[in-house]
């Protein structure tokens, strides 16, 4: 653990870092405010703790502090004067410090308050770090006009009940618009849940919708709780609806008029509060028309309809998409993110992306990966897969 003291006094300076090297502490000085602002926003030093000493000439103690609060550093900050009063603490704990000791100082408090200090720090830090993984939902990036428009859906229906068809084709972001509008509702506390419907086998679909009881089939080994029970109180996303099987389609119009679920092998009936958000890359109104899908189901899921625009449509979209993709992508490998040149960047909004967003993150991947610290517009003729995509004439 690093120790940044920071005090104009060099005999306090001296004392305080033999007391913490003797602990085991690293310990850095600055005789000043200045010194010490510099070596913070060097980002050299890994500082784990401040002392800050009140009274110093040049910039004082309190405007070391409004500093680091601006900085936004989450380094816990103990205020030190030989001048203290209830006034000065006070103000002090305001302005975000995590304590006030007065001098002379006492070996047991400072290292007490350490202790404390750096237990609350990492509880904060641990915090943060957890809300990101657990409930931070990737932005829906672009500054497109049908972006813009989604986006002004989205807020407008996201806090009703009301239940939306998302259309599009495969890669176009879906699946983010519904965890927006999830996000957005008073049910964003409860579960969200998705189901592609195109990747379950019809006859295991209405057990994996309503769930089933042990022994209704040869499988059936135990209880099992379906989707919808699963999203009760929060959003069931039905992705891919338009590959339900026409069986299948009939019991979910039946959940949707009643709100209520019966488990495979059982008669009894099961209450269900749940949003439904559904998604598909068909043509629901043809599905219709060729017998495939029941319009009746149609009109009760497209009570609000968002279209998702393929890329191509958007292309302006995708310097912004790259960056964000570039960034994403180099924190997961844990390397500094490359710089791309404008023309690689027009080179890129040349290409047909007949596989929208998610074609473009893979080929962004992948220059990251065989390109130097910047990508050039070689590099993108040369790893974008002209096999499969041609420029535009």
């Amino acid at each position: 653990m690093k120790i940044l003291i920071i005090d104009d006094e060099r005999s306090i300076r001296n004392t305080l870092k033999e007391i913490l090297e003797y602990e085991d502490y690293k310990v850095v000085l600055a005789e000043n405010g200045e010194q010490a602002l510099a070596i913070l926003e060097s980002g050299k030093e890994q500082i784990d703790t401040i002392f800050c000493d009140i009274k110093m000439p040049g910039i004082d103690g309190i405007e070391v502090l409004d500093k680091i609060q601006e900085m936004g550093l989450d380094i816990p900050v103990i205020m030190i004067s030989g001048h203290g009063n209830i006034d000065t603490a006070v103000e002090c704990i305001k302005k975000g410090a995590y304590d006030f000791i007065e001098k002379p100082l006492d070996l047991n408090r400072i290292l007490i308050t350490i202790r404390n200090a750096n237990d609350k720090a990492t509880l904060v830090r641990e915090n943060k770090n957890l809300r990101k993984k657990d409930s931070k939902v990737p932005p829906l990036v672009g500054k497109s006009a049908a972006i813009s428009r989604i986006w002004t859906m989205i807020d407008r229906v996201a806090t009703t009940d009301a239940r939306v068809l998302i259309t599009g084709s495969n890669g176009t972001g879906k699946e983010l618009v519904a965890r927006w509008l999830h996000e957005k509702s008073h049910r964003s506390a409860m579960p969200f849940v998705e189901v592609n419907c195109a990747a379950i086998p019809g006859e295991l679909i209405e057990s994996e919708l309503f769930g089933h009881e042990k022994g209704s089939f040869t499988s059936a080994i135990r209880q099992h709780k379906g989707k919808f029970e699963q999203a009760d109180g929060g959003t069931l996303f039905l992705d891919e609806i338009g590959d339900m099987s026409l069986a299948a389609q009939a019991k979910v119009l039946r959940v949707l008029q009643e709100n209520k679920i019966s488990r495979v092998g059982s008669d009894k009936d099961i209450h269900v509060d749940v949003r439904i958000v559904t998604a598909t890359n068909k043509d629901l109104v043809s599905e219709i028309e060729k017998g495939a899908f029941r319009e009746d189901l149609y009109h009760r899921l497209s009570v609000i309809l968002i279209h998702v625009p393929p890329l191509a449509e958007r292309k302006e979209d995708i310097p912004l998409l790259t960056q964000y993709f570039i960034e994403q992508i180099c924190a997961e490998y844990g390397i500094a993110p490359k710089d791309i040149t404008p023309e690689a960047m027009e080179e890129l909004q040349k290409l047909h992306w007949t596989g929208n967003v998610r074609e473009l993150r893979n080929v962004v991947e992948r220059l990251i990966i065989l390109s130097p610290a910047t990508i050039s517009d070689e590099e993108v003729k040369a790893y974008a897969d002209p096999l499969f995509k041609q420029p535009l004439s």
